[in-house]
């Protein structure tokens, strides 16, 4: 990464309609910015909306695309947070441990197995998990578990991390486990302090994310701070913690096979987390930050639009590349791509 800050002119060569370097507001009716469009065969077939904001070292929108001030559910872009919250609460995480209570684990055995420990670790059992029973995210690992006669579970599921942890929290602050999930619960109250400390900005609208636990909405710019936030926190600090716990051990946030360990392992220094429904949140060591969301949520556009925005903040790395990666297949070879337009 180069020691500098990038240059923050608008590139004419990737403007689209809806571009809003200047002002990252807009009017509430105008349509999203093109950010991927979906080449088959040298014919555009499709496009990806969405909204991007890329924030400078001293935390300042650089630039923007889109609406970025107006609230979205940022889904498991939440988890590094509501881990943060966690340790503020009195839970003692570190390590993988701490890592797995902010991942979107993809169900390999070595997260399933640490989930296990973890709830053996805090005298929990697997039946207070209030987390659903699913399949592993990762398909070869969801094609094991069944292979090997397992049922969908709530430990396979990808929140199950973050679930132990948040029963762990109630253990060790004194709050009931029954009703953990409600937004009225101590451990949720105080999950939002944090949230709206480290964002910036106040919680609009509270929703209940796919694993059943409270879903906190941000802005994207809310989002980008919040995981600044975090990078910048001084060592020690429960927000430079998590930090410090994905970026060492990312295959646990995510898994083998998934952009975002790919990045922080390519990218030393880097925190990364994405989200259902096309979002994603990345910040730099030296205060550079992003967040983005793909209108339709469709997760293919994820990697292109990921490396392309780091790219236009000045990073280079090997890892870029790998990340941007989306073929178009026909006939089960390549015929195509995904590309990034903003």
């Amino acid at each position: 990464m180069p020691d500098r800050a990038w240059d923050a002119t608008p590139d004419p060569a990737h403007s689209t309609e809806g571009n809003t370097t200047a002002d990252p507001t807009g009017p509430p009716s105008e349509a999203p910015p093109v950010l991927v469009e979906v080449v088959r065969s040298g014919f555009v077939e499709g496009r990806h909306r969405g909204a991007v904001v890329l924030l400078d070292r001293d935390g300042a929108v650089a630039r923007a695309w889109g609406r970025v001030d107006v609230p979205l559910f940022p889904r498991s872009c939440n988890k590094p947070l509501q881990a943060a919250a966690m340790l503020r609460a009195g839970v003692e995480l570190a390590g993988e441990r701490l890592a797995l209570a902010a991942a979107s684990h993809s169900g390999e055995p070595f997260h399933l197995r640490l989930v296990r420990r973890m709830l053996a670790e805090h005298r929990l059992s697997e039946e207070l998990l209030g987390c659903p029973a699913d399949l592993p995210l990762d398909q070869e690992a969801a094609r094991e578990w069944l292979a090997a006669g397992h049922q969908p579970s709530p430990v396979a599921m990808n929140c199950s991390g973050k679930h132990t942890a948040m029963l762990a929290t109630c253990g060790a602050a004194g709050w009931p486990v029954d009703g953990y999930l409600d937004p009225g619960h101590p451990l949720q109250r105080a999950i939002t302090d944090t949230v709206e400390r480290l964002a910036g900005e106040p919680v609009a609208q509270v929703g209940v994310d796919g694993c059943g636990a409270p879903l906190l909405s941000l802005s994207l710019t809310g989002l980008a701070r919040s995981f600044r936030a975090c990078v910048l926190a001084p060592e020690g600090a429960p927000e430079r913690r998590v930090a410090d716990a994905a970026r060492a051990h990312p295959e646990y946030v995510a898994g083998s096979r998934r952009h975002d360990t790919w990045l922080m392992r390519g990218l030393p220094g880097a925190l990364a987390k994405m989200g259902a429904e096309g979002v994603q949140a990345v910040a730099l060591p030296d205060g550079r930050a992003l967040a983005f969301k793909v209108e339709d949520g469709a997760r293919r556009a994820l990697g292109p639009v990921l490396a392309h925005a780091l790219r236009l903040m000045g990073v280079t790395a090997p890892v870029l590349d790998r990340v941007a990666e989306a073929p178009v297949t026909g006939g089960g070879r390549p015929v195509g791509a995904l590309r990034a337009v903003f």
